[in-house]
């Protein structure tokens, strides 16, 4: 659906993850003058943008407003705040989406009435257009409002729709919370390569470029991560002697399950 044609677009909240999203959209297509944020107190940057734009911005949610699509982009722990005077621009052909982490569409429900609702989790590089978005739309989206979220998520990069709400939870784990994983890494190559005695900014450096480089090559080649990794390691050589180890029975694996199922029963913990 062109981003032209989405009618009326609602933003509550243009913080990091709000803001990014809508620079996105205005960079790809979204009218400005479609689109009305409410945000207390938006960056100088984010005024900017808005203004540039053309954009209606107000520090409270006005008295005469409706959404054709109503994007929820505040912290969990303000919703319950935020969410009870929003539940008068949602019509009868409006379509809620909310990125907070663990609020379900069931809680959403109890302060906005039954609605179309799709629950997203995008991740950080969203906001420079890498990300990766998981998504569950309830029955009442419609696809046309389907089409138009998709528009909308996949301008910070793919959008994985999921079949089941709970698959959100496992999402989060993964993707959501993956980049600070990756980070981690980063952190941990580069420590273990300053207890080999390389200098610490050194060691830092090479972390930082390896991975952003592994990184580019996964995001452009067609090959499986599995045959990435395999391109690289030659038998008995330098390359197997590490994956010998991070490979083993107490390696990576099994860190990596307990990792991501903590994480996806503390997503489980917050919505319920």
């Amino acid at each position: 659906m062109a981003l032209s044609k989405l009618g009326s677009i609602v933003l509550i909240g243009a913080g990091n993850m709000g803001g990014a999203m809508l620079s996105g959209w205005l960079k790809k297509g979204v009218p400005g003058a479609s689109v009305t944020v409410i945000d207390p107190k938006p960056s100088d940057a984010m005024q900017q943008v808005i203004a540039d734009a053309g954009a209606r911005h107000f520090e409270a949610l006005p008295d005469d407003i409706q959404a054709d699509i109503l994007f929820l982009a505040v912290k969990p722990q303000l919703m319950d705040a935020v969410l009870p005077p929003l539940k008068r621009v949602v019509g009868q052909n409006t379509v809620v989406v909310s990125v907070a982490a663990g609020k379900t569409l069931g809680y959403l429900q109890t302060h906005l009435g039954e609605a179309a609702m799709v629950r997203a989790m995008p991740n950080t590089p969203a906001m420079i257009g890498r990300g990766v978005t998981g998504a569950y739309a309830n029955p009442k989206v419609t696809d046309a409002q389907r089409e138009a979220v998709q528009s909308l998520l996949k301008v910070s990069g793919p959008v994985e729709w999921v079949a089941r709400e709970t698959d959100i939870d496992a999402v989060t784990a993964v993707s959501g919370s993956g980049p600070a994983y990756v980070f981690y890494l980063v952190e941990c190559m580069a420590e273990a390569g300053r207890k080999a005695g390389l200098p610490a900014d050194l060691a830092m450096r090479l972390a930082r470029e390896t991975v952003a480089g592994a990184g580019e090559l996964l995001h452009q080649s067609p090959e499986e991560a599995s045959k990435l990794r395999q391109n690289v390691t030659s038998p008995n050589g330098t390359t197997a002697a590490a994956l010998g180890v991070l490979m083993a029975d107490d390696g990576m694996q099994p860190l990596f399950d307990r990792a991501i199922e903590a994480a996806r029963k503390r997503a489980e913990e917050l919505g319920s």
